[in-house]
């Protein structure tokens, strides 16, 4: 039997092994990196309170970690499910490119002494997500009434 190329690049065999457990943590992981968006705001607004210029306020590792690995587990999703892989995937890369621009605006705040706003793009970006990934891990708990109905 020959073997698939992807097969050198990704385990397709491990991811297998653990596709009944990769919806829960994803999940997870989307509410992990909600509260690291939390932190992530504070430390900017205590930056931006202790500094001059938008030269105090750095990106939170920890928020940038959990994105980074929330792409690779929708991606790896999307090996073990292509349909629902795939629309997490846009959902978690819409979610992090306005994390990207949100941080950039609390820059531009810090710059010009404002008051720091919230991230509400990334807000309404992490309840999509979430919403997506509860359906993709939860799917059981509505499946009787969905049934019914499609």
């Amino acid at each position: 039997m020959l073997a698939s190329p992807l097969e050198f690049l990704v385990p397709l065999g491990a991811l297998e092994s653990v596709a009944g457990v990769l919806p829960y943590v994803i999940l997870v992981v989307v509410l992990v990196n909600v509260v690291t968006r939390l932190l992530a705001q504070r430390s900017f607004e205590r930056a931006a309170a202790e500094g001059d210029d938008d030269d105090a306020l750095s990106r939170y590792l920890p928020h940038e970690i959990v994105n980074v690995l929330l792409v690779l587990l929708s991606f790896a999703f999307m090996v073990v499910e292509p349909h629902g892989g795939m629309v997490l995937s846009v959902l978690v890369i819409g979610m992090v490119i306005s994390d990207f621009f949100e941080y950039e605006s609390r820059r531009v705040e810090a710059r010009n002494n404002l008051e720091m706003d919230k991230p509400n793009s990334a807000i309404v970006a992490s309840v999509l997500v979430i919403a997506y990934a509860g359906y993709q891990a939860l799917f059981f708990v509505i499946e009787p009434l969905w049934s019914s109905i499609v």
